[in-house]
């Protein structure tokens, strides 16, 4: 009797890895922070999966999960060097998730905002432990094949980067209800220009980040404070740009979609504590809208 393992159709594969396609692409958007580049990543794993021997994986699943954190992992190292040069600060690519947690249909949910915003700071490495273990559940003798190191090794990676996403990612608040009434408060005030609706709903200390990657007009550095930040606010109302806005959730996060003359200009991502707008991070780079649903003001 042949002891060798039967061999795969090619229909089995293909079937886990239009199944898996989903948390594939979350994998790889956890470890590089754009849908384009995750995309490209989890397709190089499809064309891979389809120059492979089927008879030498014993694991579909884990073969995939592995060659897409490999891909997306060579390619996070890569575009560190570009994102050097980007002009003014880099912001992850949003993405629109449901407004309630418990309706969430992607994995791309267990990313939050803040989340996104601090593993930027962690090394490919450390990113890639923490995003592999700790968001997904990836046992850590797993983790080892993807980044070619022991599992002991990959497990103080992980811890390292839990403590620094510990450390660094803001305490905001969970309350939805009072999300949706200071993100309402902020966006009528946003839309018209009323200063000192904008002062009442900031932080006095609030930061705004602008990522325009040098294709759309954005502060090259963060403002700070409420009264500058309103005052910047007030001005786009008043200057004849047909500006509107609507409310969303991007990674699991408070935010507000606006439009200029019916068009997507800026994805804000709001961090509200206390019943205040803390922390702004305005998305105004147009190659970072794909995850979004809607690109003008009559979707």
């Amino acid at each position: 009797m042949s002891n060798s393992h039967p061999t795969p159709s090619v229909e089995e594969p293909a079937a886990v890895f239009e199944a898996l396609r989903p948390r594939l692409i979350a994998v790889a958007y956890g470890l590089l922070g754009t849908v384009d580049d995750a995309e490209d990543a989890v397709q190089e794993t499809w064309i891979r999966l389809q120059r492979t021997d089927l008879q030498s994986i014993d694991d579909v699943t884990g073969w995939l999960i592995t060659t897409t954190s490999r891909i997306a992992l060579d390619t996070l190292r890569s575009i560190r060097r570009r994102r050097e040069r980007y002009v003014g600060p880099w912001l992850p690519e949003p993405v629109e998730t449901a407004p309630d947690p418990a309706d969430s249909v992607t994995l791309a949910d267990s990313l939050s905002w803040a989340m996104l915003v601090v593993l930027e700071t962690l090394s490919p490495a450390e990113r890639a432990a923490f995003v592999l273990h700790d968001v997904f559940g990836v046992p850590f003798i797993d983790v080892g094949q993807a980044l070619g190191r022991s599992p002991a090794a990959c497990r103080k990676l992980a811890s390292r980067a839990r403590e620094h996403v510990d450390a660094r990612q803001p305490r905001f608040d969970i309350d939805t209800e009072a999300h949706r009434n200071v993100v309402a408060a902020f966006g009528r005030a946003t839309a018209s220009g009323d200063l000192e609706a904008l002062l009442d709903v900031l932080a006095p200390d609030a930061v705004l980040t602008s990522d325009g990657g040098g294709v759309a007009q954005a502060h090259p550095a963060p403002l700070r404070g409420a009264r500058e930040i309103a005052a910047f606010f007030a001005g786009i109302a008043g200057s004849g740009l047909g500006l509107t806005v609507r409310p969303t959730v991007v990674n699991s996060s408070p935010a507000l979609l606006l439009f200029e003359h019916g068009q997507i200009s800026s994805v804000l991502a709001l961090g509200i504590r206390e019943g205040r707008v803390t922390t702004i991070d305005a998305v105004r780079n147009p190659h970072k809208f794909h995850g979004l649903r809607s690109l003008t003001a009559g979707d």
